[in-house]
């Protein structure tokens, strides 16, 4: 074992990492409240904001003291993907260094995303679709099109392993022993599967978009979370299948509030 890597051991295992994974998780919360409200708000006919990380930091920022808010939430953030770099340092087995890399990338894209928001005073952040601009940039290479479609399928594979957690309750890992038994584990459990069901099946839905951007050569058939939602929205009795999702992503958000306060390392 390297220095390093016997360092980074010897902090995932004080109470100062998790301090600052506890006070990650939280934050991690606070942005699948804001997108579960925004979605249920869209669900009952009102289409102000994006139902995505971006649009739920805007939210935010659009309170009273908004902006020390998004802040906050940026270095909860930030504090995760310290989290997952410990881990990954640290990891002894492959498998489980790539999902600390993984997980740690996804939380620095957010936190970069509310590092944004917040300089911007809550603003926008440039015109145009994000996930559009970089869909079209990638066909325009002469492979693009495969490699497009590669992400979607990338997605696709991660909403089924949300869905699969979910259902098969391996979250329940994630929560201490004193989190898991009686009537209040026992509903932080059932949280957790509803929650990563929902936003396995919202996952799902943007995969399913990239891909079809790239078999198609169409960059405005992409889209991220938002335009997942709005595709929900467009099927048959789509405000109540929207609803459920929103529904289900507050779950996946009180199911981050009782991981911070029952972790599990």
């Amino acid at each position: 074992m390297t220095d390093a890597a016997h360092a980074a051991q010897k902090v995932e295992r004080s109470d100062a990492l998790d301090h600052v994974a506890r006070a990650g998780l939280v934050a991690y919360g606070v942005v699948h409240l804001l997108i579960a409200f925004i979605a249920g708000r869209l669900a009952l006919g009102d289409r102000s904001g994006s139902a995505d990380s971006t649009g739920a930091l805007k939210e935010l920022a659009a309170q009273p003291f908004g902006s020390v808010l998004v802040w906050a939430v940026a270095v909860g953030l930030l504090m995760l993907v310290l989290w997952r770099v410990v881990e990954l340092v640290g990891g002894d087995g492959a498998l489980d260094r790539v999902k600390s890399a993984g997980r740690a990338v996804v939380y620095a894209v957010l936190s970069y995303s509310a590092i944004r928001v917040a300089l911007s005073g809550g603003g926008g952040g440039g015109g145009g679709n994000t996930e559009e601009t970089m869909t079209a940039r990638l066909l325009a290479l002469p492979v693009g099109r495969w490699i497009v479609a590669a992400v979607g399928v990338g997605i696709l594979v991660f909403a089924v392993v949300l869905v699969w957690r979910g259902i098969s309750r391996k979250h329940a890992k994630e929560l201490a022993t004193e989190g898991r038994t009686g009537s209040a584990g026992r509903a932080y459990v059932a949280l957790g599967a509803v929650g990563h069901v929902a936003k396995g099946v919202a996952f799902g839905v943007v995969g399913g978009l990239v891909v079809h951007a790239g078999l198609t050569h169409d960059a405005d058939s992409s889209g991220g979370l938002d335009q997942a939602l709005l595709e929900v929205l467009q099927q048959p009795f789509g405000p109540v299948l929207l609803l459920a999702v929103a529904v289900g992503i507050g779950c996946f958000a009180a199911f981050c509030f009782a991981r911070a306060r029952h972790l599990s390392r």
